[in-house]
């Protein structure tokens, strides 16, 4: 083994924070995640709702990328994005998808399985409305995904955008909007000493919620 890899075999971290019991767990996976997830905030975790999000392509490629939560209730997990992005057409062709979260400051990771589907046309506007108008014009500005040859390009479109939307509401564009992952599946995962980790999954059987536990 190089130098180099041996330098990185050799990183490790022993976990010692917390353990998960089934008794401790809401019945309710989405409602185990929204405590996880206020527990990740009140910790200062960096960017806790970074999450990432694994498609698949027409092709059977995986894809993975971090998108930000921006979205929870009780059907599942909300993010938005260019409709015609790389992620947009692989859900638009296979919208089995999987989200994975990882607050290493708590020493927990939540993985999520489900189905994406588009959030309602007024969901989408009311968010995108919500956001800073440079990142509402940069919804309009960039072609995501697809390849451009040169910075310049995309910068002096969006000076040309914004000479056309000044003074103006910049509205959403039609390619843009967001997704809502609708979960069958939730593990929650706590770090342990000895790497004998505790992982607690949910699955959803017959419109219930089935807890078991998975040995690390």
């Amino acid at each position: 083994m190089s130098e180099k890899n041996s330098f990185v075999a050799d990183l490790r971290k022993e976990y010692t924070l917390n353990g998960l019991t089934e008794q401790n767990m809401c019945p309710n996976p989405i409602e185990q995640f929204d405590e996880w997830f206020k527990d990740a905030v009140q910790a200062n975790v960096h960017e806790p709702n970074a999450m990432h999000l694994a498609t698949v392509s027409a092709a059977g490629t995986p894809k993975g990328r971090i998108v930000l939560l921006k979205g929870l209730d009780e059907n599942g997990f909300a993010f938005y994005t260019n409709y015609e992005s790389q992620k947009g057409n692989d859900l638009s062709a296979n919208s089995a998808a999987s989200l994975t979260f990882f607050w290493p400051e708590l020493e927990r990771q939540v993985r999520i399985e489900g189905m994406a589907q588009k959030i309602s046309a007024a969901q989408s506007d009311a968010y995108f409305q919500s956001r800073p108008r440079n990142s509402r014009l940069g919804a309009w500005v960039s072609a995501q995904s697809r390849p451009i040859a040169d910075r310049s390009l995309l910068e002096k479109r969006e000076a040309d955008l914004e000479k056309q939307f000044e003074n103006q509401e910049i509205s959403r564009p039609p390619h843009w909007g967001g997704f809502c992952l609708v979960p069958n599946r939730i593990e929650f995962w706590q770090g342990r000493p000895s790497r004998l980790h505790d992982r607690i999954l949910y699955e959803l059987e017959n419109n219930l919620w089935q807890l078991s536990r998975l040995q690390p």
